[in-house]
């Protein structure tokens, strides 16, 4: 008999944004962003352990009114600007590992700045990891055809050359190959990885998710779209 996997979800939050300050307990649409999060990570079928990494003890404060744990208080040289994922991740196993007496099995970065996700995308992303035996899994969103890879240039000198492939003369934007890239609302790996010191390895598969849901904010213009796009998922039905 197969055993549930043991997966770890964090939502990675920190504070001191600079682009959009307290930008993670900003409220859009009368909810604090990093709220959308919680709940859709609380309704997903695969994560078991679900926790907020922050150094920031208003955002830890919000996050545990809307139901989430907030285990620790991350520690100061882990939240700098340049910090990147994976020691905040390793982070987060060793300390919940440490408290609960057992290893998971994979792991789940959920970041606030993607508020649009659903627990279908988060448990999709995961069902893809664990039947393929990949390392790791990541949600994507296909490219406007404006900004594709094709489209991308470089300069030598005052030449202009393709940055990484060419753009065959008098293709149309509609008949270029579709290309993706990651859609930053799902992030999932084996626990193994993690700790041994990798955040994506070899092998990556993808699960894709609708343009419509897909944003990243980071700048006061991309709240501005969040706003707009929040009102009209609302009216398509979605419960955000």
């Amino acid at each position: 008999m197969a055993t549930t996997p043991r997966i770890l979800g964090v939502i990675t939050a920190r504070g001191g944004s600079k682009g959009i300050p307290g930008k993670n307990i900003k409220e859009l649409g009368g909810k604090p962003l990093i709220v959308y999060t919680i709940e859709a990570a609380q309704k997903s079928n695969l994560i078991t352990h679900l926790i907020v990494s922050t150094d920031d003890e208003a955002i830890a404060e919000v996050a545990r009114g809307a139901g989430a744990e907030v285990p620790f208080i991350r520690p100061a040289e882990l939240a700098q600007d340049s910090t990147p994922h994976l020691p905040v991740m390793q982070h987060a196993l060793r300390f919940m590992e440490e408290r609960l007496g057992e290893p998971f099995d994979y792991t789940v970065i959920l970041q606030p700045t993607s508020p649009f996700r659903t627990p279908d995308d988060i448990d999709m992303t995961l069902q893809k990891l664990i039947d393929t035996g990949a390392d790791s899994a990541v949600s994507l969103v296909e490219v406007e055809n404006s900004e594709h890879p094709a489209k991308v240039k470089k300069l030598e000198g005052d030449r202009v050359l393709p940055y990484a492939i060419a753009e065959p003369e008098g293709t149309r934007r509609q008949d270029l190959p579709t290309a993706y890239r990651r859609s930053e609302a799902v992030y999932a790996m084996r626990r193994n990885l993690i700790m041994g010191g990798r955040l994506y390895g070899d092998t990556i598969v993808g699960h894709v998710v609708p343009r419509e849901r897909y944003i990243g904010i980071d700048y006061p213009l991309d709240w501005v779209k969040a706003e707009y796009m929040l009102a009209e998922l609302k009216k398509k039905g979605y419960d955000l």
